[in-house]
């Protein structure tokens, strides 16, 4: 089984919408997918009823776009050849394919992904988990399963690459994330722990 049924269920479902349960609740946007159960997705709430001894992924969003933790998902299974992102000090990767970004003009880019040609900052195949599973069932030369190894690494990193495309890959990174700004020159900060006035007598 190339594709675990349950993955293509994981990539069709629509996450972050309200619970039908526990709507009312803080925190009860569906972001949680059950490996066990292969069904919709259901929140935090529903995890502690329902779910507690699963295999639970959870999904989160970056530039309204569903990611998953590398550290979840490579539990169940074989990444390698998708592209990964450190967002927020944590190793992600997207699970479906994006809108492809227009290169500047006059740089060439070299690594795309094999299914929808997005533009890649590292040595991988494909952008997205949905990416692979599409170039599974076109080549079949890919694989989910733990045991085959046998792709580029998803950790290993271009050794050999030419400045040119290092300069590439930083400046294509910088457009898909860019520093967050500093903050305007006539900003106040505050300069100390603030007093309570004294009471009069």
């Amino acid at each position: 089984m190339a594709v675990p049924p349950w993955l293509e269920r994981l990539l069709n479902t629509a996450f972050f919408n309200l619970c039908r349960t526990h709507g009312a609740a803080a925190r009860s946007e569906c972001n949680m997918f059950c490996i066990d159960c292969n069904a919709d997705a259901f929140c935090l709430y529903c995890r502690s009823s329902k779910h507690r001894d699963h295999q639970v992924i959870q999904i989160r969003r970056s530039s309204y776009h569903d990611v998953v933790r590398v550290s979840e998902v490579e539990k169940v299974l074989n990444i390698s050849g998708v592209q990964t992102y450190v967002i927020n000090s944590a190793r992600v990767l997207f699970l479906n394919e994006r809108p492809l970004q227009q290169p500047k003009a006059g740089k060439t880019v070299s690594l795309v992904c094999e299914i929808c040609g997005r533009s890649l900052l590292d040595t991988f195949r494909f952008c997205s988990l949905g990416c692979k599973v599409e170039g599974i069932k076109r080549n079949g030369n890919a694989s989910f399963c733990l045991d085959a190894k046998n792709e580029v690494e998803y950790f290993q990193r271009g050794e050999g690459i030419s400045r040119e495309e290092k300069e590439l890959r930083e400046e294509l990174q910088q457009e898909n994330y860019p520093t967050t700004p500093p903050p305007p020159p006539h900003a106040r900060r505050r300069k100390g722990i603030p007093q309570r006035a004294p009471f009069g007598s």
